[in-house]
């Protein structure tokens, strides 16, 4: 099964193809752009197709990552994933980015529970728990950072993003958030389809809200 996988969910614009019965990544591409993934995107998939030098046409099925992260990122990214599966006649699914930094940790340290957090600024964490064969258990969820704190306090296991330096005081490195497109790409292989259609994973409202009291009356 050869897998697309689209990351537009953060900083990063990212392809990938992936043969997941081999599981071989055949090209993949990540371009750290911050904005305007909607034109950057189909260029990164010209790519790796490119290095694959395979068609389009043989891909089986889209992965997509669908949140927590940039609100419109996601929808470009959501969007582009519905559009290569319907216009391919072929399955799209979605993939959260707390799952893919929690196996991203998991695979530098087998064998241990992860934590994977998010700074989600206005005194927010984005959060969910992922046990040591990278099961989730829990739901992704937004919460205070002192209900963050809590909960980091008494987990037993390793915290990974970029609110580890608000639950883990003196923490030193690197932690912003990462979502490696070869890691979607396994995990989209692996996905159930019964989930459904890639859809976002919205944990709170946006931040940008309409302007009161500058509504045209209507005639």
């Amino acid at each position: 099964m050869i897998i697309l996988a689209l990351d537009t969910a953060g900083v990063d614009c990212a392809a990938a193809l992936y043969d997941g019965g081999r599981d071989t990544m055949l090209g993949e591409a990540s371009d750290m752009i911050g904005k305007g993934h909607a034109e950057h995107l189909m260029g990164i998939v010209d790519r790796v197709l490119e290095q694959a030098a395979i068609p389009l046409s043989t891909v089986d099925r889209i992965a997509v990552t669908i949140g927590p992260g940039s609100f419109t990122g996601i929808r470009v990214g959501i969007a582009a994933a519905r559009g290569f599966a319907l216009s391919l006649g072929i399955p799209a699914v979605g993939v959260t980015t707390l799952a893919v930094m929690a196996e991203a940790q998991r695979l530098k340290t087998p064998g241990r529970s992860v934590l994977a957090a998010m700074d989600a600024k206005r005194n927010e964490i984005y959060l969910q728990t992922f046990d040591a064969d990278g099961e989730p258990l829990d739901e992704a969820r937004a919460v205070a950072v002192e209900e963050a704190q809590a909960i980091a306090s008494t987990f037993e296991g390793e915290i990974t993003g970029s609110a580890t330096p608000l639950l883990k005081p003196g923490t030193l490195g690197d932690h912003a958030n990462h979502f490696p497109i070869s890691i979607v790409a396994r995990l989209g292989a692996a996905a159930d389809l019964s989930s459904g259609k890639p859809k976002p994973l919205y944990l709170r409202g946006p931040d940008a809200k309409p302007q009161a009291g500058f509504a045209i009356a209507r005639v």
